[in-house]
């Protein structure tokens, strides 16, 4: 039983939290916008959750001990335990790798993810168009251009008849599933744990996997950023695709071996590949990747989301702690995603 003493301390201790998170003094850090974008920004906040003072990451007048709350892409290691009263840190992205290789970040302060209808819905505009292009060899047409060389020989192959297969069946692998199915392929979904959808050829494990890769025309990657993914995608899964194959990775960079999707393409065992992500961004110059003809480069925007998708989210994972709520789309640091 608590005495009335530890009772009126802890009355104390919420009143003294309430008047924190919902005094003028409530700062959220942005470091992925300009200064010219700042009003409009904070235009949102302003008619959803008043009291917020939005700032740049780089604004030296910003007092550390306000900051409560922290939206970013990249940060530079060091800095988010620079906050003594941060509260959530939320990623610009669907990733939080770029947050979670900071050994400084505290890893009590919850993070979260930056998925929205607006992220499911351009994922699966942008799986679907890569999956077209691939079918129809869109990279052997643009090299033929190049070469201005008439070639009706490349003519590809049908949707109908293409049986793509979809690693990592979470939020995103769903959606882009289910848009994929109503443009006519064949869909093979692999995950760790059993996952059923309607239409989806499911495997589940890693005892799966190589069925799985032979039946996939076009591998799609979509799965999270963990230990067990990194450097997942090499020589060995590379070479249980049918010949003929092609790639597309949305996931992450470090989890395809570049050399060994050059390795395949060159022996003619792949066709193609569509590359939106990498372990260095922006690519260098140098990078082979850039001049293979199998290859169509995007430059990290497959679910690139509005600046009015990433404030509404925001909104609502502010809104979430300062009711005391489960905030939305949490990282389980123990899970990795």
């Amino acid at each position: 039983m608590l005495t009335i003493q530890a009772h009126l301390s802890l009355l104390n201790q919420k009143i003294m939290e309430h008047t924190v998170m919902n005094s003028s003094s409530s700062t959220l850090l942005l470091n992925f916008i300009q200064r010219g974008e700042l009003a409009e920004w904070q235009a949102y906040f302003d008619r959803e959750v008043p009291g917020i003072q939005l700032a740049l990451w780089d604004d030296a007048t910003v007092d550390p001990s306000a900051v409560h709350y922290a939206l970013l892409w990249r940060p530079e290691p060091g800095r988010l335990a620079q906050y003594p009263n941060l509260r959530v840190i939320i990623s610009e992205g669907a990733g939080v790798d770029h947050i979670t290789c900071d050994p400084l970040v505290p890893a009590h302060i919850p993070l979260t993810r930056m998925v929205t209808d607006e992220t499911s819905d351009r994922m699966a505009d942008y799986v679907t168009m890569a999956a077209y292009m691939l079918v129809r060899q869109m990279p052997q047409i643009i090299a033929a251009q190049r070469q201005q060389c008439w070639s009706n020989q490349l003519r590809g192959g049908m949707a109908s008849q293409t049986r793509v297969g979809i690693l990592g069946m979470g939020n995103l692998g769903t959606v882009v599933a289910q848009r994929l199915l109503a443009n006519g392929f064949k869909v093979n979904g692999w995950s760790r744990s059993v996952r059923q959808l309607d239409g989806v050829n499911a495997f589940h494990g890693y005892s799966a996997l190589p069925a799985f890769l032979g039946h996939s025309d076009v591998l799609v990657n979509l799965l999270p950023d963990t230990p067990l993914t990194r450097n997942l995608i090499n020589d060995e899964i590379l070479n249980q695709l049918p010949v003929g194959a092609s790639v597309i990775n949305a996931g992450r960079g470090n989890q395809l071996d570049s050399e060994a999707l050059l390795r395949a393409l060159d022996s003619g065992h792949l066709c193609s590949a569509i590359l939106d992500v990498f372990p260095q961004e922006p690519l260098t110059p140098d990078d082979r990747l850039w001049r293979h003809p199998g290859i169509i480069i995007t430059s990290h925007v497959a679910s690139l989301i509005s600046s009015r998708s990433k404030a509404e989210h925001a909104i609502a994972v502010i809104k979430a702690d300062r009711a005391g709520q489960p905030i939305p789309l949490l990282y389980i640091r123990e899970r990795g995603y």
